[in-house]
């Protein structure tokens, strides 16, 4: 094992996949020249060179066009967007097409594209790159939405991302660039659509993704110290989503709460809430928890964006909730 940053193990993984097949390319604003706008591409263009690591201009739209394009003739390009907030310009190209290829084609041919790039709020941002997407791609047939909490998970899904033969929406945290992980010095995959326990509990189940896992985590810590002993599942894909390791653990500790960074209407946490009341109901001593950001904007003031996201205490107080009802 060595251990490098978060940035370091997405490069990685873009890299080892792109030295084995020449059809695989990245795009994306500022991708190349500058090194990536998060530096996550630094030294890609010296290694490819820039017919696979391309610089585009400030067009969400036309670069994602691009790319389904050139998914639709037998590349696989992986495409950067400097946040997802900025994505919203280039919905169409992968709603209204890179998801539909597959169905409009009667299975004929697919899209395979990655479209990554930083999610979620990444402190005083303000309203308009402060937003967690993961809710609404998932709700889109024929995407797959990845969001790791991690380098090592990142890695290994960007990998099998890479590969896959369908559409994926691959989201990261800004704030975790920089984070150390450990990586083995051999090759990895890590399969979509299978959620990983990060930590073994027997008294309440916690169920998070993306950055919010280090978040439950911290609250599992200092609910053990009062022994409580929680157990945290980590998501790491949105869609499909690992229904049957969910209700595994629910029917193990009895009592769930749900933590997510996005808004609490329409949320993943309600589509988990729904499945396991629909796998586990008779499974369940208390109503199922949930804490998520707040039903609102985020502001750019350092004590509402605080105050906005969920943090260890609301976690540690909805578990106790689920606990002692």
């Amino acid at each position: 094992m060595r251990q490098i940053k978060y940035r370091d193990a997405l490069r990685e993984a873009m890299s080892e996949e792109m030295r084995k097949d020449p059809s695989i390319f990245l795009m994306g604003e500022e991708v190349a020249e500058y090194n990536g706008a998060y530096k996550v591409s630094q030294g890609m263009l010296d290694e490819f060179g820039p017919r696979r690591v391309i610089d585009t201009p400030i067009a969400e739209l036309g670069f994602a066009a691009v790319g389904v394009g050139a998914a639709m003739n037998g590349t696989k390009p992986i495409i950067e967007f400097m946040t997802w907030n900025f994505a919203l310009l280039a919905i169409d190209q992968i709603l209204n097409h890179s998801s539909k290829t597959l169905a409009m084609s009667a299975g004929e041919f697919s899209n395979p594209i990655v479209f990554r790039g930083p999610n979620g709020s990444a402190g005083q941002l303000g309203a308009q790159h402060s937003m967690a997407f993961e809710s609404m791609y998932a709700s889109i047939p024929g995407l797959k939405v990845i969001s790791p909490s991690n380098g090592y998970d990142a890695k290994g899904l960007l990998k099998s991302a890479i590969l896959d033969p369908d559409p994926v929406i691959f989201m990261e945290s800004e704030m975790q660039y920089s984070d150390n992980c450990d990586i083995p010095d051999e090759e990895y995959y890590i399969p979509i659509g299978k959620a990983d326990v990060k930590r073994e509990g027997t008294d309440c189940t916690i169920i998070s993704f993306n950055k919010m896992v280090k978040t439950s985590l911290l609250a599992a810590e200092e609910l053990a110290k009062e022994g409580i002993n929680v157990e945290v599942v980590d998501l790491r894909t949105i869609r499909p989503l690992d229904i049957e390791t969910i209700v595994a653990s629910v029917k193990k500790t009895n009592r769930c709460v749900v933590v997510e960074e996005s808004w609490p209407y329409g949320s993943i946490s309600s589509e988990i809430t729904y499945q396991i009341q629909k796998n586990a109901f008779d499974y369940l001593d208390a109503p199922i928890k949930r804490v998520t950001g707040a039903d609102s904007s985020m502001h750019y003031a350092a004590n509402l964006v605080e105050a906005y996201l969920p943090n260890p205490s609301r976690v540690i107080q909805a578990v106790k909730s689920a606990m002692y009802k």
